[in-house]
């Protein structure tokens, strides 16, 4: 390899190829005006998820939070970095059972409510074996 070669510019002028040296040719011309205010497509990754390592993809068997527009087969996306506050939809284990509730608190109690009236709300006391697992942050749902 020559390094006056290497250290030159790739392109050296066309004057010296006739038609016929140049199998190809790149008649593609100028980029469309467009391609200069084109975003990059979407990723719902970046855009859902704010904690990678603390965030789970649940579906949901059960009609206990319709009245939230949770319904069955939906799919929640569930982040347990996020400090669970009165009003937010969480996960809950109750007794070794994986729940999704309207959480509920006060000063001296703290409730699991459903959004449906099919169900009762969960006292959660010390005497119960309750966990809040996580927050749920969003609903994926198919319209099909």
């Amino acid at each position: 390899m020559e390094v006056e070669k290497f250290f030159t510019a790739g392109y050296s002028g066309s004057k010296r190829f006739t038609q016929l040296d140049v199998p190809t040719a790149n008649a593609t011309g100028f980029t469309a005006a467009a391609d200069d205010y084109m975003e990059r497509g979407i990723d719902l990754n970046e855009q859902l998820i704010k904690n990678k390592p603390a965030t789970y993809f649940m579906r949901v068997t059960g009609n206990s939070m319709v009245g939230a527009c949770i319904h069955d087969g939906d799919i929640v996306i569930v982040d347990r970095s996020i400090k669970a506050v009165n009003g937010k939809i969480v996960i809950a284990i109750v007794d070794g059972e994986m729940l999704i509730r309207r959480l509920e608190k006060t000063m001296n109690r703290m409730r699991l409510i459903p959004e449906t009236t099919k169900l009762s709300p969960i006292e959660v006391s010390e005497f119960c074996d309750a966990l809040i697992w996580g927050v749920v942050t969003y609903v994926i749902k198919s319209l099909t």
